[in-house]
């Protein structure tokens, strides 16, 4: 069976998320089997529409900049707890 894409294997990992679970870009990249790869998983989230992006942070647990406000609100809502513009894990 051949490897599937990277957008391919990063949509998969991160439409498996379920309501309340994180993830950095680098977990997604290595996950989908593309280690080291984590800003390529940027590209694919800015690209893309309907992926639940908000459940993406970077290695530091940081919001996405410039987008902070929507980034908490939508992670609170599923019970994630944000403190000063990162996540609390």
């Amino acid at each position: 069976m051949a490897k599937p894409d990277f957008e391919t294997a990063v949509t998969e990992v991160i439409t498996s998320l379920k309501p309340g679970d994180l993830m950095t870009y680098g977990e997604v990249a290595a996950e989908a089997g593309f280690p080291g790869a984590a800003r390529a998983v940027g590209r694919v989230l800015r690209t893309s529409t309907g992926l639940p992006w908000w459940r993406i942070v970077t290695s530091s647990g940081r919001l996405v900049p410039g987008n902070e406000r929507e980034h908490t609100e939508r992670l609170e809502r599923e019970g994630v707890i944000v403190r000063d513009g990162k996540v609390a894990r």
